[in-house]
């Protein structure tokens, strides 16, 4: 189980990485075929396409990794559960999206909206294979499917936009990123559906996905009300600014988490019955977190003035900050990402069901304050603050007392990566500080970034040399 986790892992990380290098890529490449207003029209669909997305699974495939007690009946129900979903949703969305186009007074938002929600039922046939993939561990296979997938995506798409499809190119390449993925997990993962029958019989695993929908849709809520705060109080500028440093800030967090989530979750119900198991898969993955992350995040808050005057120019100054404060939070939220799923595979979908719910309602009231106070700086600052005085007691502190994890255990392994973070940090400081005023920004983000990355394997192996020999031990193992 040892060699699976970390095998999963690096096979799910490197597709991951590698194909979003050819993403961006593709993404410059569109950008500059397209117009701003093709990209509106996209977005605008978005605004309810992303939501209904989060609840079309309805947790089912979550639901069904976690419970191993299920026969091949219940499964085949499930996805005639799931089918049925997708189709209602299509339908749904079809007689919706013209009250949509007309909310947002662009006509071409309605066929959009009908022609994307095909993708609800599409998905609603991936449910079920790509559960059971999962559910044995398949994860090079589900690697190959999804990198399949996405490189389909962005075949189409860029094909379409070199041929003057406007955003069409988009909407064709979702399809067609979604029809693939589907086609393929039908193949590897074959298994029959069947009618839903009686919900009644199916009670725990609906109560299991409808405490999952729960926690996604709390999570969509609170983690978009700073931007509704932000342009309610303050101004479109603002708004510009945080959303920057928001989306730099948020990228090793998304991928990062997106690799976790994936991998973790069919590890860990494997051996939910097994407490030192889980407490020990959170401690290494806690640990190889902090490794990577924080210093990363730290890294850049430091630089953000000069990578944001050196990307953008002065007129992006405003972005400072709140970048600065955001990459800050990013070792919490990747840090609570494994937790969540232990959570979720030993059944209880509640807890992180309660943590959205207290979070929906106190991190809005903290983003007025913070935009009223301190402006958008102050949204920013709420992130660092607030989210971790929920998210620690009530997610990281309970799943450890769960799984009879010692804290103290927890914060000795994290404790290495704190300390060398915090000599690089020095080091950094100190660099900027000796640096001449006058220097380009160039060079002096130049400096700073070989600064870092130099002195912190340097000096964290300096300090920590038999714990990590200890570590790269430990995984040497693993590969055995």
């Amino acid at each position: 189980m040892d060699r699976t986790l970390v095998a999963g892992l690096a096979w799910t990380g490197a597709a991951k990485w590698a194909v979003q290098i050819l993403s961006w890529a593709s993404t410059v490449i569109v950008a500059r075929l397209l117009t701003p207003g093709d990209y509106g029209i996209i977005g605008m669909a978005a605004v309810y396409l992303g939501l209904v997305q989060m609840v079309s699974e309805f947790g089912l495939g979550t639901a069904l990794i976690q419970s191993r007690d299920l026969d091949d009946t219940d499964i085949a129900r499930i996805g005639g559960l799931s089918l049925l979903i997708g189709l209602t949703l299509f339908f749904v969305s079809a007689l919706v999206a013209a009250p949509i186009a007309s909310f947002f007074r662009e006509p071409a938002v309605r066929p959009v909206v009908v022609v994307l929600s095909a993708t609800f039922v599409v998905t609603a046939l991936q449910v079920v294979p790509n559960a059971l993939l999962a559910r044995e561990l398949r994860f090079r296979r589900l690697a190959f499917i999804e990198s399949t997938e996405a490189l389909g995506q962005i075949a189409v798409t860029l094909a379409l936009a070199l041929a003057g499809a406007r955003y069409w190119a988009i909407v064709c390449g979702s399809i067609a990123a979604r029809s693939i993925g589907t086609a393929l997990l039908l193949s590897a993962r074959r298994h029959r559906l069947a009618a839903p029958g009686r919900l009644s019989e199916l009670r725990r695993v609906l109560a299991f996905g409808g405490q999952v929908v729960v926690s996604r849709l709390t999570w969509y809520a609170y983690s978009n009300a700073d931007f509704v705060v932000i342009g309610r109080i303050l101004s479109t500028a603002a708004v510009g600014a945080y959303s920057f440093g928001w989306n730099i800030a948020s990228i090793p967090a998304d991928k990062i988490n997106g690799i976790i989530n994936r991998v973790t979750m069919p590890v860990f119900a494997e051996v939910q019955g097994d407490t030192a198991a889980l407490a020990r898969y959170l401690v290494r993955l806690s640990e190889g977190l902090a490794y990577v992350v924080l210093p990363a995040s730290v890294g850049m808050a430091l630089v953000a003035p000069d990578f944001v005057r050196f990307a953008l120019g002065e007129r992006w100054a405003a972005a400072t900050l709140p970048l600065q404060l955001l990459s800050l939070h990013v070792t919490v939220r990747c840090i609570n990402a494994p937790f969540n799923q232990a959570l979720l595979a030993l059944g209880e979908a509640s807890q992180p069901m309660r943590v959205g719910i207290v979070a929906v309602v106190v991190m809005p009231a903290l983003f007025i304050l913070g935009a009223t106070q301190w402006g958008v700086g102050g949204v920013a600052l709420m992130w660092l603050v607030g989210h971790p005085v929920i998210t620690v007691p009530m997610l990281i502190v309970h799943t450890a007392r769960r799984v009879r994890l010692p804290l103290s255990r927890l914060g000795g392994a994290l404790w290495p990566a704190v300390a060398g973070t915090a000599v690089m940090a020095a080091a950094v400081s100190a660099a900027r500080v000796f640096l001449p005023s006058d220097a380009p920004v160039g060079v002096r983000l130049a400096v700073a970034v070989l600064v870092g990355a130099a002195t912190y394997p340097a000096l964290t192996w300096a300090l920590f040399r038999g714990r990590i020999r200890e570590v790269a031990a430990g995984l040497g193992r693993l590969r055995d």
